[in-house]
């Protein structure tokens, strides 16, 4: 049974997961050439009938290269963050872009989510179709095809909440524009985004904006201001008080803007108060404990969304986690092997991997593993890095005593899992033993 924040008491209560959810049908899904690195044998299967054979991800036919995310791990994440939202107060939305993933939406929202993040109208249409009922939009959204599918969502579906920023003037006169132009019926809610500083990227910059746009969309009979929202991770030369001075300022916006009766929230669906990419959110979580009572119950969101992967790169060095190491760790989940397909000489190798397959655009992969080709024995993968990537071939570099040969397997860390998981439609859930229990289906 799914949870969802009750901001009416801080409290958790059981509420449905996702309407008659409609993820089951994935698993009817045919296995062809679509999807890399499936078995050859596997071909006109579904991806059900796949999993329950629960192949070994080393012998059971699988090619190279192939990515695997760690069963123990995701777990291990999910229920850290859940238990980190529930001991700070926090409702939690993570952001859905990282993964584009029905399967682990479904289980991020069985973890305690209130809803699910998404940065384009796309996103929320792939959300919508399997069934997630909250939806938090971090844009300002103001394409007028993607305002009439959204006013007729909310029309057809009185247990759908969408919300979405607004930053500009400009923005309202034109969401309310093409609202009117489609009929709707309900109004869309939206929050003011805060800017996190000059240079930085989206969001109202001064508080006498921000006062303009309260006022525009109260002009209005199409849009509900329920609140205010931003991105601490764009605060220049972020740290740790310039990250908190920030969220302080968004929670004295979230105040003036109360005081001066602008929010329409409801004392059931609260006044919304959200940050906290996958960076900072311990910050959030401090400043957000002393936000004051205001005229209705605060719904204190979240949004980080990389934790259900983490990273073996970029994530592994920002994690707050690393700041508060009492609270637990997250695991780096993702782990991309490919084969050796030459050994020219005794400094170099090449993989049968590349950018086709691997996140490469904030750090390069980690050797970390050789499974041998001969015998299936694991090795750690001493003396040998990866030093480049081509379109399909892993560039590596090997210390004159590295133990390589072509045939073996290679296992590599990523960094970055929001350009990971858009490289794979399809990935193998592997247990430690090599076992896939399932396959994650993604929709970028």
């Amino acid at each position: 049974m799914g949870v969802a924040y009750d901001a009416t008491t801080t409290s958790i209560e059981e509420a449905p997961l996702a309407a008659d959810r409609p993820v089951a049908g994935l698993a009817d899904e045919l296995v062809d050439h679509r999807f890399k690195a499936l078995p050859p044998d596997a071909e006109g299967l579904t991806v059900g009938a796949l999993a329950a054979e629960r192949r070994n991800l080393f012998t059971g036919g699988f090619t190279t290269p192939v990515l695997a995310l760690s069963a123990e791990s995701v777990e291990h994440n999910l229920a850290l963050l859940e238990t980190y939202a529930e001991r700070h107060g926090l409702a939690f939305a993570p952001h859905g872009k990282t993964s584009m993933s029905p399967q682990l939406f479904d289980r991020q929202l069985a973890h305690g989510a209130w809803g699910i993040t998404a940065a384009v109208p796309h996103q929320a249409r792939v959300y919508r179709a399997y069934g997630i009922r909250r939806i938090f939009l971090a844009n300002e959204l103001v394409d007028a095809a993607a305002l009439r599918w959204l006013a007729g969502e909310l029309d057809a579906d009185p247990e759908f909440r969408f919300i979405c920023y607004v930053d500009s003037v400009r923005g309202v006169e034109l969401m309310d524009e093409a609202l009117r132009a489609a009929g709707s019926s309900r109004p869309v809610d939206v929050v003011v985004e805060l800017g996190a500083g000059e240079g930085a990227r989206t969001g109202v910059r001064t508080e006498a904006e921000c006062a303009a746009v309260a006022d525009a969309v109260a002009a209005t009979g199409t849009l509900r201001l329920v609140g205010v929202a931003g991105y601490e991770g764009e605060v220049p030369d972020a740290s740790g008080e310039r990250v908190r001075e920030w969220l302080r300022r968004l929670v004295a916006l979230a105040v003036d803007l109360d005081r001066a009766g602008r929010f329409a929230a409801t004392a059931a669906e609260g006044i919304v108060i959200s940050a906290g990419g996958s960076a900072w959110f311990d910050a959030v979580a401090d400043v957000f404990a002393d936000i004051p009572d205001l005229s209705a119950p605060v719904l204190k969101l979240l949004r980080s969304g990389a934790y259900v992967s983490h990273d073996d790169g970029h994530y592994r060095h920002l994690t707050p986690f690393n700041r508060v190491p009492d609270e637990g760790a997250l695991q780096p989940a993702f782990r991309l092997w490919a084969q050796v397909v030459s050994r020219p000489c005794a400094e170099q190798a090449f993989l049968n991997a590349g950018k086709r397959d691997a996140a490469y655009d904030l750090d390069l992969p980690q050797a970390q593993v050789v499974r041998s080709g001969r015998d299936g024995t694991a090795r750690p993968a001493t003396g040998i890095t990866v030093s480049g990537l081509s379109d399909q071939h892993t560039w590596l570099r090997t210390e004159p005593d590295a133990e390589l040969e072509v045939g073996d397997w290679v296992g590599m860390g990523l960094s970055h899992p929001c350009t990971s998981f858009d490289k794979w439609q399809l990935i193998p859930l592997v247990e430690a033993d090599g076992t896939v229990t399932d396959y994650i289906r993604t929709f970028f």
